[in-house]
């Protein structure tokens, strides 16, 4: 069994998978901390220098707090969401715009012949013309 399990995780696309998730796993530490630390910022100083994370609704019961609804902290994973969602959106598309480039490029270079080819075409067309004279 242990063997086994070995050959499964050393496969290809397990190993991909691994490093997939700790590249995503520090990708979404720095997009928090652009969110955390400049996006939300700039939103509370264009909205009178509200911080987001700490607006909540309390449900009062006479002057004693009995629920506290933090909304701020979701407005801040919505954005949050937002900006990975779009980063990982250009990402993607800068990659297709590179693969389609080179598509193109392979598809405008067509093969040179080789001279065996060259060789072979040009027998082809004496033979050809030997036939269309008889």
């Amino acid at each position: 069994m242990l063997k086994e399990f070995k050959k499964f995780a050393m496969k290809g696309n397990v190993i991909d998978l691994a490093v997939g998730i700790i590249i995503g796993g520090a990708f979404g530490k720095i997009v928090s901390s652009l969110v955390n630390d400049i996006i939300m910022p700039l939103f509370g100083l264009l909205l009178g220098k509200i911080d987001f994370s700490n607006l909540s609704y309390n449900v009062m019961n006479g002057e004693a707090v009995m629920l506290s609804i933090p909304y701020g902290q979701f407005i801040q994973n919505v954005v949050d969401f937002l900006i990975i969602s779009f980063s990982i959106f250009v990402i993607i598309r800068f990659i297709n715009s590179l693969q389609r480039e080179e598509e193109e490029a392979e598809k405008k270079e067509e093969p040179k012949p080789s001279t065996s080819e060259v060789l072979l075409l040009e027998i082809r067309d004496l033979l050809k013309a030997n036939l269309d004279q008889e």
